[in-house]
């Protein structure tokens, strides 16, 4: 049986087939395309109708008989439709920096207190919610419909209007424990309840495209993601790549004031799962540095930032500095001058900065994972395409002191053939799906060595101002 799984990132896109035979899954790349933003009058925008032909174009070079199609993407960017079902503009990057500000004057209307209660959802300001707040009255006016950008994608492929339940959670305007649009909140903020479709939950069937059955998978690619993986009590995922997203999956949410003061969130996963996990800026900053440096082979980058001295510049991944700025090198060293430390001197020394700093920061995010939950890991499941940077997973493995185990880098679109899968019959639960691929795809195991040395940098990464 042959399955299609389009997993849409921030960076590029892909087209995957996946081909279960004799319960060993294959997985051959069909098609692969950048994702650009666009600048449109100082905003930054999608290009969707580029990513649309890219995905027609796709389907047009897979096998005519599928089992089945699945779409992923990022979270919280979504589509304005008018009454016609038309496009009214080009999809906002969460990047764009509309939102600034916005978060303050949403608080004022509503407590934060208040928002986490319902949600259980980590406040970030380019956050549906807050990118919907600042969306000018007038087209608010124009809207007929808001859709996700997988589900947008789905609405094109089958006509058919939904929101999949684990990319709506990422909008922070999906009630946790009810699972259902917090229309109440929504009223309070003044957010016209119309505009949402029905929630399906992770493994529906859609609708078809041209005859062939569209499943929704976790249609958010870290719950497909996390839809791959193995998993026991003592395992906690990192899903790494351009973000860093560190949690658990868990069977119920976890909404306290603990939780919600170190700023957890309870994204929706398969089959009745929550993951509570952690936003961290991730392998970002180095793909901003690499801007400056485009002649740096990656491969080379690495190999250098291995001979640098250990910990000589520590940085928060997630100061704001970096979420966005013109220069990432110049922002780093910015941030050590302003935090009393000597700014790396060579892009292999800024590599080394940000993995060392990286590894500090999950080895924090863990331990307040660690306290909201009441478990204690020894184990992290590293997937996605960062589990492929050897000197970050020992980094982590050394950091945390947890057995870190990396692969598969594919896990995204894995896991959204695993929904797949279990949407058309092929298996009778996810962990069976799970297990299919645990035993086609190996993943390489990293043991922590001496941890005194983290540990006296993980004293001063703490003190960080």
């Amino acid at each position: 049986m042959d399955y299609l799984a389009f997993d849409l990132g921030a960076e590029s896109g892909r087209a995957m087939l996946g081909r279960l035979r004799d319960g060993v899954l294959e997985l051959t790349e069909i098609h692969r395309f950048p994702n650009q933003p666009l600048h449109e009058n100082a905003s930054m925008k999608w290009d969707i109708r580029r990513l649309w032909s890219e995905v027609t174009h796709a389907l047009g070079r897979a096998p005519k008989a599928l089992a089945s199609i699945g779409v992923d993407t990022w979270g919280v960017d979504f589509a304005l439709l008018d009454a016609h079902g038309e496009l009214i503009e080009n999809p906002y990057h969460y990047r764009d920096r509309r939102t600034e500000g916005v978060m303050d004057r949403v608080f004022a209307r509503v407590s934060r207190e208040h928002i986490y209660a319902t949600t259980g959802i980590q406040f970030l300001p380019f956050n549906t919610l807050y990118q919907l707040y600042a969306t000018p009255p007038e087209v608010i006016e124009r809207s007929a419909c808001l859709l996700t950008i997988p589900d947008l994608l789905n609405y094109w492929l089958t006509r058919v209007r939904s929101a999949e339940y684990t990319i709506a959670t990422t909008t922070q305007l999906v009630d946790a424990r009810t699972r259902v649009w917090a229309f109440d909140l929504m009223a309070e903020l003044g957010l016209p309840a119309r505009l949402f479709p029905p929630i399906v939950e992770p493994g529906r069937e859609l609708g078809r495209a041209g005859g062939v059955p569209v499943i929704a998978p976790a249609c958010h690619d870290t719950g497909s993601a996390v839809a791959a993986i193995e998993m026991s009590p003592e395992s906690a995922f990192l899903s790494s790549g351009t973000w860093s997203l560190l949690g658990a999956e868990l069977a119920a949410p976890v909404i306290t004031p603990r939780a919600r003061d170190l700023n957890f969130t309870n994204e929706g996963g398969v089959c009745g799962t929550i993951r509570l996990l952690k936003n961290i800026a991730g392998l970002w900053l180095l793909q901003s540095c690499r801007r400056s440096w485009p002649e740096t082979p990656y491969d080379d980058l690495l190999s250098a930032a291995m001979r640098e001295p250990a910990f000589h510049s520590l940085i928060d991944p997630d100061d704001p500095a970096f979420l966005n700025p013109p220069d990432m090198p110049q922002a780093i060293a910015a941030y050590c001058v302003r935090t009393g430390q000597s700014p790396p001197a060579s892009p292999p020394a800024f590599a080394r900065a940000i993995f060392e700093s990286l590894a500090l920061k999950y080895r924090a995010v863990l331990e307040s994972l660690q306290e909201v939950t009441g478990r204690r890991f020894r184990e992290i499941r590293v997937i996605g395409g960062g589990s492929r940077n050897r000197v970050l997973n020992q980094f982590t493995a050394d950091a945390t002191g947890c057995t870190v185990i990396a692969g598969p880098v594919e896990a995204t679109a894995l896991g959204n053939i695993a929904m797949q899968m279990l949407a058309t019959g092929a298996v009778a639960a996810i962990a069976d799906a799970r297990a299919i691929i645990a035993r086609s795809f190996p993943t390489e195991r990293f043991e922590p060595a001496s941890s005194r040395p983290w540990d006296d940098a993980f004293a001063r990464f703490r003190n960080l101002p």
